[in-house]
């Protein structure tokens, strides 16, 4: 727990499902990120195109004119968190570390294009391999597993190995079990339950389970403005679970609770 790190959302989209629109304007999304780190997050994680279920592409041109300014202003305030860039595309990947990116956080693990792999290995940065079944549009149909974290774990395993073999450095990567991803409510529930399966992995596990539709079906149906109580239930889950990575809306909560849930834990 003293060494794990939050990773605050900057989503400078029109839609994504919390808080789309709100920072689509470059400075907007600037201040916003500043305030995170501000907050204590010690990963700003800038994002330009929509994940969420049901959510359209988003040309390469565009995505690239709504995060790399973002990437370069927040650099040009001075301000020392690392950035990741939250992005299927490497031609993203590759712009946004030559603005001052140092994370490539990639919700296909690096399958979404044929040369992923080798940008990967040419960025030199780290790499989150998340699991999803399916693409944002289709993901959440009808989402089917016969043993959810046996078969996340085992794809996980895999791409851990497509990329070792391609010549990416196995310190780099960090793996993400994909929460909301092409799963239901019991498959998410399941994953959450067994993150200690992924730490056996033998990388750092990110969990990203903040204001996700999971907490609604489990308490009134709230929207996603009124999911703090369950988003931080959540990253204490992972705690216990040994996750140490853990990407959030709410930094400034998120740091308190974690705060406050080591201190009794170191007491024990």
């Amino acid at each position: 727990m003293e060494t794990c790190r939050i990773m605050g959302v900057v989503n400078a989209t029109p839609d994504s499902f919390s808080d789309g629109g709100a920072y689509l304007d470059a400075g907007a999304a600037v201040s916003h990120a500043l305030q995170l780190r501000e907050d204590g997050a010690d990963i700003l994680d800038i994002g330009g195109e929509s994940t969420r279920p049901g959510a359209d592409d988003v040309p390469l041109e565009i995505e690239q004119a709504r995060t790399i300014p973002v990437i370069e202003g927040v650099r040009k305030k001075g301000c020392a968190a690392e950035i990741s860039i939250d992005t299927r595309k490497p031609e993203v990947a590759r712009a946004a570390v030559t603005a001052g990116a140092s994370i490539w956080n990639d919700v296909t693990a690096l399958t979404f294009a044929p040369d992923s792999l080798e940008v990967a290995v040419a960025l030199s940065c780290d790499i989150v391999l998340m699991h999803a079944q399916g693409d944002p549009k289709t993901m959440q149909k009808d989402p089917h597993y016969d043993d959810v974290v046996e078969e996340v774990y085992s794809y996980l395993a895999k791409r851990i190995e497509a990329c070792i073999k391609a010549g990416v450095d196995e310190a780099r990567l960090i793996v993400d079990p994909g929460i909301g991803f092409g799963k239901t409510l019991d498959h998410n529930l399941a994953l959450l339950a067994n993150l200690d399966r992924f730490c056996a992995l033998g990388r750092p596990v990110l969990l990203g389970a903040s204001r996700k539709r999971f907490i609604a079906a489990l308490d009134r149906g709230a929207p996603a403005n009124e999911r703090l109580g369950g988003s931080l239930a959540a990253v204490m889950a992972g705690l216990t679970g040994g996750a140490s990575i853990f990407r959030v809306h709410d930094v400034a909560e998120t740091r308190q609770a974690i705060s406050v849930f080591s201190a009794i834990e170191s007491r024990r």
